[in-house]
């Protein structure tokens, strides 16, 4: 995304170390960015497709926005498994 041009999007698929019993709330923010200055800075982050194994993780940009790096950092917040239910704890 370097370069202002091609793909303006990325899409990383996060799964769960365990599973939640049904899909969670999921907040996604950016942690760090690292982008051109020369040009409008045009970012969107999301969750997406999210299931109770895992969630999409899709940033994107549009224009001219040049992107070097970008880091994620999300939450998921909902049902669990109760800890009785671990025979290995």
């Amino acid at each position: 995304m370097w370069t202002g041009q091609g793909a303006r999007e990325a899409r990383t698929r996060v799964v769960f170390l365990e599973p939640f019993l049904s899909p969670p709330v999921v907040h996604v923010g950016i942690g760090m960015w690292d982008m051109g200055g020369d040009t409008n800075q045009r970012a969107d982050i999301q969750a997406d497709r999210i299931t109770a194994e895992g969630f999409d993780l899709v940033f994107s940009t549009w224009g001219d926005t040049r992107v070097a790096r970008i880091r994620a950092e999300w939450l998921a917040i909902g049902p669990a498994r109760h800890l009785d239910d671990f025979d290995d704890i």
